[in-house]
């Protein structure tokens, strides 16, 4: 694996941080197949996540290597890009097109998201989203193009996922499949290690209080909440390193310093935001706990070769969901 040379600070990112060399790439495609051909080929199998962590040990070392060293400090950007990744894109089905499409039956795209998963931690789905499918879809789907989710193609606002369950993921993953026609739809990213020296003390003070409500957002069934959500801060933890948990679309600040503290804080993401050109292959994972992410607009055709992304996300500590999940699982029932 090759890493880029780093340079000035780019607003657009169009190449990987690390570069898979063929030889490793070769090796992640083979044993991803393995995955495809023996034993349970279903996703969500238990068995078949029990087949994917046993795989990770036999991923190439600089694969390994570097979401190893991710997963103990996450970076100035809390993002890690890794290109060259094996999709079979010869042999790849058409986009899929239809609401809360997901993938269920093992292939080498899935494959290789599963091993990274158990690499980082451990898969993690929610019942309420996605009906609780481990490997997601993240598709433009026709009707949808205003959706503010993964089926639409408008410009998505900042959010880290799932801010308002007591068990949002520690990581987000995904691979690339299919770019856009245009080559414009673009992952924005932005970190709050990057935002915070902009923001002005009286802003910090008030992320950090509990004056904000966080709702689920569209992707998930109504009513995915239970209770009415209860106060919580948008950062939280180390003064200065903090976690956030925050979408713009569905983050209520209820005081008026709350609403202008968390403008401020729109304003910092932007200024230090990272748009990512994703092309197939890229492999990207967002350290959910100190990022947050959106979409730039696209203009998807609907004609099988749309823009195609594959996502699962990551808990570090499986057991402090045990209460959600049956059968101890890896979907949050609640």
């Amino acid at each position: 694996m090759t890493e880029t040379t780093p340079g000035a600070e780019r607003r657009t990112a169009t190449a990987a941080d690390r570069q898979l060399d063929p030889a490793d790439a070769h090796a992640c495609e083979q044993l991803a197949r393995t995955l495809c051909i023996d034993g349970p080929d279903q996703v969500d199998n238990p068995a078949w996540v029990d087949r994917a962590r046993d795989a990770w040990d036999e991923l190439p070392l600089p694969l390994r290597r570097a979401l190893r060293r991710f997963r103990r400090h996450s970076g100035p950007h809390g993002t890690l890009v890794i290109g060259g990744l094996p999709v079979g894109r010869a042999t790849l089905p058409p986009t899929p097109a239809v609401p809360g499409s997901v993938q269920r039956r093992a292939t080498v795209p899935a494959a290789l998201l599963a091993m990274v998963a158990c690499g980082l931690g451990e898969p993690l789905a929610y019942r309420a989203e996605k009906s609780g499918a481990l490997v997601q879809d993240v598709v433009p789907v026709p009707g949808q193009e205003s959706f503010h989710g993964n089926a639409g193609s408008a410009p998505l606002s900042f959010h880290s996922e799932n801010g308002f369950h007591p068990h949002p993921p520690d990581y987000v993953v995904f691979l690339c499949l299919r770019a856009d026609h245009d080559g414009t739809a673009g992952m924005r990213v932005a970190g709050i290690r990057r935002a915070l020296p902009l923001l002005t003390p009286a802003g910090r003070e008030a992320l950090f209080a509990p004056e904000f409500i966080t709702a689920p957002p569209p992707s998930f069934a109504p009513g995915a909440s239970g209770a009415a959500p209860e106060p919580v801060s948008v950062l939280f933890g180390a003064a200065d390193d903090p976690d956030i948990r925050m979408a713009q679309l569905v983050t209520t600040p209820l005081t008026p310093r709350a609403a202008a503290a968390l403008a401020e804080f729109g304003r910092a993401c932007e200024a230090t935001a990272r748009t990512l050109r994703l092309t197939p292959g890229d492999l990207v994972v967002l350290d959910n706990r100190v990022t947050v992410h959106g979409r730039t607009a696209f203009r998807p055709r609907y004609d099988g070769a749309d823009r195609w992304l594959q996502r699962t996300y990551v808990t570090t500590d499986l057991r402090r969901s045990r209460d959600h999940r049956p059968d101890d699982g890896h979907v949050l029932a609640r």
